[in-house]
């Protein structure tokens, strides 16, 4: 849209309204409204706050500023409580701490953090003689992104990878939260870091040689992984590999565990494709292995001559099979894992001897692993009902034990070594939680709540011991439902200071993730997805029947996905909520989904609907937050985001607030917090940044509920 001439008295009315906020009651802003109409199959639309796409215009960063000014004078005598709560949150991290030290090939490579400094710092140590670790080998840092980050309001680390002789660490940054990431590479024998090699590259890695690069780039406008690009470091030229001209197809490359293919994966959200190259030829060309069939989801590994292969051909919860390098065609398909209708085949991590597959079962992680030699599969076992567990990267395609990450909602993130032949579990460490901790002080428990279909949607609830189930304890509420991700049931530091006042956390693992395997997530998108929305709701509904809440001490959290089933629930039941976060929300469904050019368009017409087809268009229109706002009370409403957002523009929760504040009838606060300095999608990217707005979020979360100390 073109630029807009600036109202030069409604910029200084906006000014002037936010100056003086701290001297008088706080008044919320009102955005101007201008004439905007779209036609919608036909229909004209108006949308009078169209115009705040505009983010060059002095007036609506003003607008913006005017609401943080509203938002700060809202929220000026809970400053003390959030401050106490973010040394509380702070006083239970230790600060200066260590990783567990992974090993590579003849180094070592942890990270550590030092008490004070936002970010970590990555470093190597060679390993012993007998390949053993060596605290007393020489420290070798690889990268202080301190270092890289002072002067910088934000420093994102896209990736980082050393060459396979040792010598050269290649690795990118984003100074933005745009997710624009410059790819360099650094002589770690000199220290010195190369000019940028690459911009927008959201994918990388090395060949064989150490001397070839393969980089992924996104398209300018629509920051869509498009491009395939190969740099050879001594001739200093980039060469176009690949281009993806389908809309629909995002590209990523990496290699496969053994490191003798680098691998190349196009993908959907229904279809997948993959491409690969020994990496001992990295001017060779690319080999597709099975091409794109629509529907057909596949990815690849490779171990012993046999490329593993997990796919959903007759398989709706995938399978896994083998295939001859020479000949990797369904024909010549060997299985080695059927396909189970209550079990979601993951992701698989081969080794020399032994097979890893991660799964999904009723919510819940777990792995197996197989012996090749044998022939016989081993479950690893878990202490806990309700937990997460995740691979934890074991790099050496020959190591005899598996890492993982083991943790639960009262356990905290812990890292195990298992031997794979004996199925032995090493505690190497568990993130300590200063201040004496006590996870006996606490519960964790699965509540499967009954959706109005009679589905059952399966609750993770925490709890600190006491909490009477009378109603009258507040509860925390969260969920996401979109794209297949499913939600585990994680530990949080910052969450003990909600458990330690009294409040109920329960994640709702609604249709619209992979919590129950890949049907349920197609239960929770495009013509389906009101499931998403429904079955939150029916959650809630259910939390406050059996006692463990009541309307009025309920409080909702979701952020991006999670943010439009905020807003969509918000819309449904305003009577259900006390209070709601909505974090970075994707809450225009229909101008966004209606504008190819944005990021988060067509290649999500496959989630979400394509809304140029009238029937999609209706369904979409039908929940979309932004469009669905009317007259009458709403809870409580707290919307943050960022005005660098890449992957859901400022302009949504902007105009969705503007939009509400013209309707809501009632005396509850609806404020916006928008993170004007360079910040992502995720937020800051320093942790005492990031701490310290989740405390600001938290204390505004309890004092919704009448805590505020």
């Amino acid at each position: 849209m073109p630029f807009r001439p600036l109202r030069l008295a409604g910029l200084a009315a906006l000014m002037s309204a936010s100056l003086s906020l701290a001297a008088q009651a706080p008044v919320p802003p009102v955005a101007r409204q201008v004439e905007h109409i779209s036609l919608w199959h036909g229909e004209k639309v108006s949308d009078p706050w169209f115009w705040l796409r505009e983010k060059t215009n002095p007036e609506v960063v003003a607008y913006l500023n005017a609401e943080n000014a509203y938002t700060e004078a809202m929220t000026a005598d809970l400053k003390p409580f959030s401050e106490a709560l973010y040394k509380e949150m702070l006083g239970r991290i230790k600060q200066t701490d260590l990783s567990v030290p992974v090993r590579r090939g003849a180094f070592y490579y942890y990270s550590r953090t030092e008490e004070g400094k936002q970010y970590p710092i990555q470093c190597r140590r060679k390993a012993a003689k007998e390949g053993a670790y060596d605290e007393k080998a020489a420290e070798e840092v690889l990268l202080d992104q301190n270092e890289l980050a002072k002067g910088l309001k934000f420093l994102s680390l896209g990736g980082m990878t050393v060459s396979d002789d040792d010598r050269t660490l290649l690795f990118s940054t984003d100074a933005t939260g745009f997710r624009q990431y410059t790819l360099f590479t650094k002589d770690l024998a000199t220290g010195k870091v190369s000019a940028p090699l690459a911009e927008r590259v959201t994918s990388f890695t090395w060949a064989g040689d150490a001397q070839h690069v393969f980089y992924v780039t996104e398209d300018a406008v629509t920051k869509r992984s498009d491009q395939l690009w190969r740099l050879d470091l001594k001739a200093g030229r980039p060469e176009l590999v690949h281009e993806e001209k389908d809309e629909l197809y995002r590209m990523a490359v990496g290699r496969t565990k053994d490191r003798r293919f680098l691998l190349v994966e196009c993908q959907s959200t229904d279809t997948w494709e993959a491409r690969y190259l020994a990496t001992t030829t990295p001017k060779g060309a690319f080999k597709v292995l099975l091409p794109r069939e629509k529907g057909h989801k596949y990815d690849m590994e490779h171990r012993e001559g046999l490329f593993y292969i997990r796919t959903n051909k007759g398989a709706k919860n995938f399978r896994l099979v083998t295939a001859p390098v020479a000949t990797p065609d369904p024909k010549h398909w060997k299985e080695v894992l059927p396909h189970r209708a209550d079990v979601l085949l993951e992701g698989l991590e081969p080794f020399r001897d032994f097979l890893v597959v991660s799964e999904k079962s009723q919510g819940l992680n777990r792995f197996r692993i197989f012996d090749v030699k044998l022939k016989t599969w081993r479950d690893v076992s878990f202490p806990e009902r309700v937990y997460a567990a995740f691979p934890g990267g074991t790099p050496e395609y020959t190591s005899p034990s598996f890492r993982f990450s083991y943790q639960s909602m009262v356990t905290p993130a812990s890292i195990y070594d298992c031997d794979m032949a004996t199925g032995k579990q090493t505690l190497l460490k568990q993130v300590e939680v200063l201040g004496g901790y006590d996870k006996s002080r606490y519960a964790t428990e699965r509540l499967w709540a009954k959706a109005r279909d009679g589905v059952k949607v399966p609750l993770s609830v925490v709890y600190k011991k006491g909490v009477k189930r009378d109603g009258s304890a507040p509860l925390f509420l969260y969920a996401y439902g979109s794209y297949g991700y499913g939600q585990s049931a994680t530990f949080s530091i910052p969450r003990l200071s909600l458990l330690d006042r009294g409040m109920v956390y329960v994640i709702a693992h609604i249709r619209g993730g992979n919590e129950m395997g890949e049907a349920w997530h197609d239960d929770g998108m495009l013509m389906k997805k009101m499931n998403t929305f429904t079955d939150f709701i029916d959650s809630a509904d259910y939390l406050v029947k059996e006692k463990w809440t009541a309307k009025d001490r309920l409080v909702i959290e979701g952020g991006s996905a999670g943010g439009l089933l905020m807003g969509a629930v918000t819309n449904l039941r305003p009577d259900l909520f006390k209070a709601v976060h909505s974090a970075v929300p994707f809450v225009d469904v229909m101008n966004t989904m209606l504008d190819a050019s944005l990021p988060l368009t067509v290649g999500e017409y496959l989630e979400w609907g394509n809304p140029n087809e009238k029937a999609a268009f209706d369904y979409m229109r039908s929940y979309s937050p932004y469009d669905n706002l009317k007259k009458g009370a709403y809870p409580a409403i707290l919307v943050t985001s960022s005005f660098n957002d890449s992957q859901v523009m400022y302009w949504e929760p902007a105009k969705y607030v503007a939009k509400l504040r013209t309707l809501k009838a009632d005396g509850n606060p609806l404020l916006l917090k928008m993170k004007m300095e360079p910040a992502g999608h995720g937020g800051a990217s320093g942790r005492y940044d990031a701490l310290k707005d989740k405390a600001f979020e938290t204390a505004w979360m309890l004092s919704q509920v009448g805590i505020t100390k």
